[in-house]
């Protein structure tokens, strides 16, 4: 098993190029399954789990294959015919679990596998259940699987209890071709849905508001994409953001868009970090610096988008764990997601939890010491404290990073930083 050793380095310099996103990537990989023709999908990341998502399509019957080189996917759907998500493909990648709105939308039926993923708290599907039930879906869960029986899917008012982003993404799936019109109220407004979205309608469908909290769909018969390009990981960005803004210097952060970031680039401004925005037509450039000391921030809120993102909370954390006063982290999103608080604590960080909010008290060095990552955004955290950390960092269990980053080992030495892939025991 791999870990990452990351050692003390000197300020970041340079520029890297921000990849496809993830989690856009993957439910439109899902959504490809709503198609009638082969679909060929642009600026997809070469990560695990979007070779999971290719190992599930095609235990369904889809044919897949994908260029590393160019970053390009093609999904054939056409020979799916088992309908089926098995648990040990789900219980691999919560992600799976996206499989469920399109085998309904298309074929009626489905038997998918309660899902797995990242311990960062409980995350029920019941959201998604709800969600297609209103469409008439029948769901049982029996034997550790959803069973749902689209024979009576039609479009219908749905209304989400949270803006759930896979919920969202289940129900967009399943009303595309349903008859009928469907409105879905409280819909998560993430970049990720909206493309989704456009994927929809770029087959074919009918898709109004989304971005907006309510979201139209009028019901049609076929879908056909051809191909597709998928938008940056506005995570991935604010990664590199922040690991520059902790270990100083100046970088570039290459084909990303500010306006998927605004609630993100705002606080780490608060921290005395600059940031200039270049725009590239549709991508923006942002160029980061900070030479100055790292300022703490009165509070930093988790909320859905338009907000904080919380999958850039631990990286905002290990940017203020060198700050010159205290900070205030509160996470609205998910329950469980300060599990990188002890690894911090273990380099030297003071953070203390009082259940949703942490208070991260600004130390004058951070020490490198070895560390377990427990999800795939504490792993990058971690990562990003190392760079500050006097001594080594070993960072263990770093499958979670390959689940998210693509080679960020790479990336973040290629802008000097003392970082490198080791084999454990090696």
């Amino acid at each position: 098993m791999d870990s990452i050793q990351v050692e003390k380095s000197p300020p970041l310099h340079g520029e890297v190029q921000i990849s496809g996103s993830k989690n856009a990537a993957l439910p439109i990989m899902a959504a490809a399954l709503l198609c009638d023709e082969p679909v060929v999908l642009g600026n997809v990341p070469d990560l695990a789990d979007i070779h999971g998502m290719e190992r599930l399509l095609c235990s369904m019957g889809g044919v897949t294959h994908y260029d590393s080189a160019a970053k390009r996917l093609s999904i054939d759907p056409s020979r799916v015919r088992w309908i089926e998500a098995p648990y040990d493909l789900v219980r691999k990648m919560r992600a799976s679990f996206f499989v469920l709105g399109p085998l309904v939308g298309r074929h009626r039926h489905a038997r998918v596998s309660m899902p797995g993923g990242c311990a960062i708290g409980a995350r029920p599907v019941n959201i998604h259940l709800k969600a297609l039930e209103s469409l008439g879906v029948r769901i049982e869960v029996e034997h550790g699987y959803v069973v749902a029986d689209g024979s009576k899917l039609r479009g219908g008012p749905v209304n989400l209890d949270f803006p759930s982003v896979g919920a969202t993404e289940n129900a967009l799936c399943a009303a595309v071709l349903a008859p009928g019109e469907t409105v879905i109220e409280n819909a998560a407004r993430e970049p990720e849905v909206t493309d989704l979205a456009d994927f929809l309608v770029a087959g074919g469908g009918k898709i109004e508001g989304q971005g907006t909290s309510t979201i139209h769909v009028q019901g049609v018969d076929r879908l056909s994409v051809k191909s597709y390009p998928i938008i940056p990981d506005r995570i991935e960005a604010g990664t590199y953001l922040a690991a520059a803004a902790l270990a100083g210097g100046e970088v570039r952060v290459r084909g990303c868009r500010q306006k998927d970031l605004t609630a993100f680039l705002a606080d780490l401004r608060q921290t005395g970090t600059e940031l200039e925005v270049e725009s590239q037509g549709s991508l923006d450039d942002i160029v980061v610096r900070r030479s100055g000391p790292i300022q703490p921030i009165s509070e930093v809120v988790t909320l859905p988008f338009p907000g904080f993102p919380t999958d850039l909370q631990a990286q905002m954390m290990a940017v203020l764990c060198l700050a010159e006063g205290a900070s205030i982290v509160r996470e609205t999103i998910f329950e469980n997601r300060f599990m990188h608080v002890s690894e911090l604590n273990r380099m030297g960080a003071d953070i203390t939890i009082n259940g949703n909010t942490a208070i991260v008290r600004g130390v004058k060095t951070l020490s490198g010491s070895p560390v377990m990552a427990s999800d795939l955004r504490a792993s990058a955290a971690l990562v990003i404290a190392g760079l500050v950390a006097r001594g080594t960092t070993d960072i263990l269990r770093v499958y979670h990073l390959d689940r998210g980053y693509e080679h960020i080992e790479t990336k973040l030495a290629g802008l000097g930083a003392k970082v490198k892939r080791v084999r454990t025991g090696a």
